[in-house]
């Protein structure tokens, strides 16, 4: 087959760029993280992509295929699973943050907490000492303990 000369694309290569590790952190490729903090302890499988200003606590583990976007804080000793998707975006009034001048949202992860697989996280805040079952979608904040699953995810 003839090469074509002409460059059509820009291939921009996975990286970890910026980042802050602490102590025993375990990375399996490829991923991507980018000006993001990670702790001590810490696990991360193949396919996740971390983005800018998400700190990630210590003894904590994501697992493959994980997305989590800016503005993320997951506390100590948290368990996301495999496919798990955050969210700061929710396109109020039909348009991007971007789009509206306002900012992207925060997400907030308590200690203690694990979220199953396929789940989807908008912008909220979860409490410690919490799970979240398997392919649950978390649209509001979840203020106590417990078991939550579902679409949209409700206590058990």
């Amino acid at each position: 087959m003839p090469v074509n000369k002409k460059k059509k694309f820009n291939l921009i290569e996975n990286s970890i760029k910026n980042v802050k590790f602490g102590k025993n952190v375990k990375i399996i490729s490829p991923v991507n993280l980018y000006d993001c903090t990670i702790g001590d302890n810490v696990f991360i499988g193949p396919f996740v992509e971390i983005q800018k200003n998400v700190k990630i606590g210590k003894n904590s583990k994501i697992q493959s295929h994980t997305f989590i976007c800016e503005n993320t804080l997951i506390e100590d000793n948290v368990f996301i699973g495999h496919g798990v998707m955050f969210v700061n975006d929710r396109f109020k009034n039909g348009l991007r943050a971007s789009q509206k001048n306002n900012k992207l949202e925060d997400t907030v992860i308590g200690e203690n907490v694990n979220i199953g697989s396929n789940s989807t996280i908008l912008p909220v805040n979860i409490c410690k000492n919490v799970t979240i079952g398997a392919a649950s979608l978390v649209a509001k904040d979840i203020n106590l303990k417990g078991v939550y699953y579902g679409v949209p995810a409700k206590k058990s």
